[in-house]
């Protein structure tokens, strides 16, 4: 058995082997000893050959598809997932890390479920389960009561984090709150100073989160999306104004813009 397992989860199209394959590399830089990374998934090809893949956990029920959220990953509290056994760190592949994480394995409790915080609604001590540990088969009613009624659950909760924020037992945990900060909250910060400074790095960080728009490989450019143009903070200011005079949706644009952050690529990288 592992004594540090790594999982992460790819499904679709949205992430590609290169992003399994960078998260590799990224723990590899910054956990002690030894450890087994796990890739669930529906494609294994590209992915390097240090990553086991596995298929995807099933769900064992149908989520409406007008809910929102990453529900996939509740198959994760599985009784038996694939026979592992031992505690095992999620991370998202849309995260960066960027400082040692042993501490991540050494916080507390080994039955304890912990995550991050949900710092776009820290008033109400949600969870953010970019980033989480917890003991593999450990909390299966998690999963056992979502399929005895995935309608009503998902309904209520939306998103997978708040269904398990609220529901694990007897409660989450959270990570120190220096060690994992969200990049548009902790290193973009508020819009006006988007256009002013380039996205710093929190001095005590070790994981970035990259919660929704823009994902590492686009931020590191200074770009919002793949499909964005990159330009100045004047040159993204002209064009939300043509916006405007066009008719078009242009408010929401108004905090859409980074910098190219060249600290990124400094850490994002195999």
């Amino acid at each position: 058995m592992a004594s540090k397992y790594i999982f992460c989860m790819k499904w679709g199209t949205a992430y590609g082997p290169k992003d399994v394959n960078v998260l590799y590399a990224m723990v590899a830089r910054n956990l002690s000893g030894d450890f087994k990374m796990i890739c669930f998934t529906d494609d294994g090809s590209g992915i390097r050959p240090e990553v086991t893949c596995l298929p995807l956990p099933p769900l064992g029920c149908e989520i409406p598809p007008d809910v929102p959220g990453k529900w996939p990953k509740v198959a994760l509290w599985s009784k038996d997932l694939f026979g592992l056994q031992g505690v095992a760190l999620f991370i998202d592949l849309d995260s960066v890390i960027v400082g040692n994480i042993d501490s991540y394995f050494e916080y507390g409790d080994p039955n304890d479920v912990i995550t991050a915080r949900n710092w776009l609604k820290w008033f109400r001590k949600s969870g953010q389960t970019s980033v989480f540990r917890f003991p593999i088969g450990g909390h299966s009613y998690m999963l056992e009561n979502l399929q005895a009624d995935p309608i009503s659950v998902s309904r209520k909760y939306q998103y997978e984090q708040n269904y398990v924020t609220h529901n694990i037992q007897p409660n989450i945990k959270f990570w120190p709150e220096s060690w994992t900060k969200h990049f548009r909250v902790h290193c973009m910060g508020a819009w006006p100073l988007r256009y002013l400074r380039t996205p710093i790095l929190p001095a005590s960080a070790k994981i970035i989160t990259f919660p929704g728009l823009p994902g590492p490989a686009d931020a590191m450019l200074g770009r919002w999306t793949e499909k964005s143009e990159i330009r100045t903070p004047v040159e993204h200011l002209k064009w939300i104004w043509s916006q405007f005079f066009s008719g078009k949706l242009w408010r929401k644009h108004l905090s859409r813009y980074v910098r190219n952050t060249a600290w990124i690529a400094h850490h994002w990288r195999e």
